[in-house]
């Protein structure tokens, strides 16, 4: 590697813009397969992300705090996400077109709130450098890492402890596989399934945050490039199951920093061929997913998807 310094700049890239890519990614794949291991579809995670990458900029616009910006935009997904499960428990609704309702409520609400803010500059979130001890420039930017990525490896490793292992954890997986067990133990499903689609939503909006306050790390209306969508696909390649969405987002994340990884020692030939990566990535997992034996493999009986 040290005999071809093209080759190790485009690595370092590629392992430096595959942890900043990968995690709102991560947040929101998280998000959505707690939200499906109770049983419910949510599609509108994506204006949930667009929703929560405003909140968070207005805030720390204005009070000169992104750890705020991040709380509040979590909060902020919590709401959607309470909307969202109180819609979806009411009789005869699809949670899947109530998914796509609340996609386009949250982008609009968005773009309509985050005008005044397209221009002006927000303090962002800081990093921890864990490349101090190296003396090329590649490999200390390479390991500047965002504590939220950090924090995303945490609740992963949680979330998979958590519902294996513990009586919360067995309550969502019930509910999840089958409403009238859960009815049967006394579990109060549309209460279980509400409070996880909230969850969900936090997540979403935290990932949201990372957007407008780290990277890209401002607030435009094209700023989601459609990754809250991408997230069920991820959560489907990741078989629900919280450790594989982190490796899933790692993946993502690198397959969206080829582009600019490739274009950073001067290779721009196919340049938008290898942006469009993560959505080609996407819609192969898509086309593999379309046999119901594979696919669904390990999906909670209750989904939409499933039946």
């Amino acid at each position: 590697m040290g005999d071809d310094p093209g080759l190790m700049t485009v690595l370092l890239a590629m392992f430096a813009g595959a942890i900043r890519v990968s995690t709102p990614f991560l947040f929101v794949s998280l998000g959505e397969m707690l939200t499906e291991k109770s049983g419910r579809i949510n599609l509108g995670l994506e204006g949930t992300l667009v929703f929560g990458a405003m909140s968070g900029y207005a805030i720390s616009y204005h009070t000169g705090s992104p750890w705020l910006g991040v709380l509040v935009a979590g909060l902020c997904g919590s709401l959607f996400g309470a909307l969202h499960g109180y819609l979806c428990k009411l009789p005869k609704v699809n949670d899947i077109a109530i998914g796509i309702a609340m996609m386009l409520f949250g982008t609009g609400l968005a773009f309509f709130f985050g005008k005044p803010y397209i221009q002006p500059s927000a303090p962002r979130l800081p990093s921890i450098s864990f490349g101090t001890w190296s003396d090329h420039p590649a490999v200390r930017q390479a390991l500047e890492i965002n504590p939220l990525f950090l924090l995303g490896i945490a609740l992963a490793i949680f979330l998979w402890w958590a519902l294996k292992n513990t009586r919360y954890g067995l309550i969502i997986r019930t509910t999840g596989d089958s409403a009238p067990a859960a009815l049967a133990l006394g579990i109060h499903v549309d209460r279980v399934r509400l409070l996880s689609t909230m969850a969900g939503g936090f997540f979403a909006g935290i990932g949201g945050s990372f957007l407008s306050l780290y990277y890209p790390g401002s607030w435009t209306e094209g700023l989601s490039s459609g990754q809250g969508l991408m997230a069920v696909a991820l959560v489907i390649f990741a078989r629900w199951n919280p450790i594989y969405c982190f490796w899933a987002a790692l993946l993502f994340g690198a397959a969206g920093a080829l582009g600019p990884a490739l274009q950073s020692i001067g290779i721009s030939r196919g340049y938008h061929f290898f942006n469009a990566a993560p959505y080609i990535l996407t819609l192969l997992i898509m086309i593999a997913s379309t046999s119901p034996r594979r696919s669904l493999k390990g999906a909670p009986g209750e989904l939409s998807i499933t039946k």
